[in-house]
């Protein structure tokens, strides 16, 4: 199997793995920042909102942030390896 199709799978599958907790964590940092800083609200408590953010209304404050990060880590490593920005052939002289 070629390694860009390996990475696309494992990319996919990462992608779908982190999807929702990444997505939870940047709409309640969203929605934290909006209650505590603006005069808008929102029917929602800027505690309960880090709650979430953190993964303590879980009670999985201590592993959520390391599990976000490496999923994102995991999602940048396979998207770059994908890219070919780092395995670009460099082109032949024509003069030579």
């Amino acid at each position: 199997m070629n390694i860009k199709k390996s990475f696309r799978k494992y990319h996919r599958i990462i992608g779908i793995i982190v999807c929702l907790p990444l997505l939870l964590t940047v709409v309640t940092g969203m929605l934290a920042t909006v209650v505590q800083e603006w005069p808008i609200s929102i029917g929602l408590s800027s505690r309960l909102m880090l709650k979430i953010h953190t993964g303590e209304i879980f009670h999985l404050q201590a592993i959520y942030p390391i599990l976000n990060g490496v999923g994102l880590i995991g999602l940048l490593v396979t998207g770059m390896s994908m890219s070919g920005l780092f395995n670009q052939k460099k082109k032949p002289n024509p003069k030579n």
